[in-house]
């Protein structure tokens, strides 16, 4: 991942320069990544909400370069805002990841539908300010990935009634979105369930906070092994997507894993 903001938990303020997110794309590149994904708006706990002309011109510039300078690798956009996405398509783009699962802009969908973009649905609760924030973690019979379920497979729905095909759909359960530590060990340990709805899934679980409360790992960039290791078995449980900060060690992990699941079928 490539955020572009000033305020990111782990790394912002690391990339707001062009030359700065080119040097940044060309070591995932190297380090083994399929996409490069861009981001301009944070989803930390009490994030201000950034305008559509700022997310844009810190994006756009962004996806073109990396584009122009590596046309075989994906870009992806992380964005609730479907103007971001129509942007960024035009500018290269072919996946839109939407943190809120077109719950704050529906049209999203649509921009996706009338391209050949993937669409990644993550789950979560709220805006941007507080999605990623406990305000939302309250679940009936303590049944999260339940929740998880009926909400993402929701969202799923309407993207196929705006003309998604489903091969092209990727569902998020959002590990620490509206979760407390425990909710989010929770949903990575029945990931199972949500596979039964019929589409890939991914996890985003780097770096996250309830790694830090398994580990006692405070800094956020010092979680990598526990971040390792949420990913191994996320893979064992049926996911084929994996959103990182650490590309290389999380590859050759992640690589080493399929082999022998591979080998073990």
């Amino acid at each position: 991942m490539l955020n572009i903001t000033p305020d990111s938990f782990s790394d912002g303020g690391n990339f707001l320069s062009l030359h700065q997110a080119m040097d940044h794309a060309a070591r995932m590149i190297d380090e083994g990544a399929d996409v490069i994904e861009v981001g301009g708006e944070s989803t930390r706990p009490g994030a201000d909400p950034v305008p559509l002309a700022i997310e844009i011109a810190r994006t756009i510039p962004v996806i073109g370069e990396i584009v122009t300078r590596w046309p075989s690798v994906r870009v992806a956009i992380d964005t609730v805002k479907s103007d971001v996405a129509s942007a960024a398509i035009a500018a290269g783009a072919t996946i839109v990841n939407d943190v809120s699962a077109t719950r704050l802009d529906f049209t999203v969908a649509s921009v996706c539908a009338a391209s050949d973009c993937t669409l990644i649905l993550m789950h979560s609760r709220g805006d941007v300010s507080n999605m990623a924030s406990y305000d939302n973690a309250n679940y009936a019979d303590d049944d999260v990935m339940g929740a998880v379920i009926r909400e993402l497979g929701a969202s799923a729905d309407r993207a196929l009634e705006a003309g998604m095909e489903s091969q092209r759909i990727v569902l998020d359960p959002g590990v620490g979105f509206s979760k407390r530590s425990a909710q989010s060990v929770q949903v990575l340990a029945h990931l199972p369930r949500l596979l039964d709805l019929g589409f890939q899934v991914m996890v985003g679980a780097s770096r996250k906070r309830f790694i830090g409360g398994l580990t006692g790992v405070q800094k956020p960039a010092l979680r990598g092994a526990g971040t390792i290791g949420a990913n191994v078995v996320a893979l064992t449980l049926g996911a084929t997507w994996f959103r990182v900060h650490d590309v290389r060690d999380n590859r050759h992990a992640l690589d080493t894993a399929a082999a022998i699941l591979g080998a073990s079928a």
